[in-house]
């Protein structure tokens, strides 16, 4: 494994445990039997909340340009 290789393993792991640790927004039976749900209302997100979800956003973010390097890299036959 390469560098950006680890860098992408950290990430990954990163960004399942901030998954995780994310509170559900619906009750997931509301979801699906099309009871009137608040799944998809315009809520503010406050606190820990919202630093929880911009993370996942950056981590969500940098997974991707991580892999599309590593994609693009390894086609070029380049080793970091």
């Amino acid at each position: 494994m390469y560098f950006l290789d680890y860098i992408l393993l950290a990430i990954s792991v990163f960004l399942v445990i901030i998954i995780v640790i994310q509170s559900p927004k619906d009750d997931v039976n509301k979801a699906f039997s099309g009871e009137k749900s608040e799944l998809f209302a315009n809520q503010k997100q406050r606190g820990m909340e919202r630093v929880i979800n911009i993370t996942t956003a950056v981590l969500s973010i940098a997974f991707f340009v991580v892999a599309f390097l590593i994609a693009i890299l390894d086609r070029m036959d380049f080793i970091i």
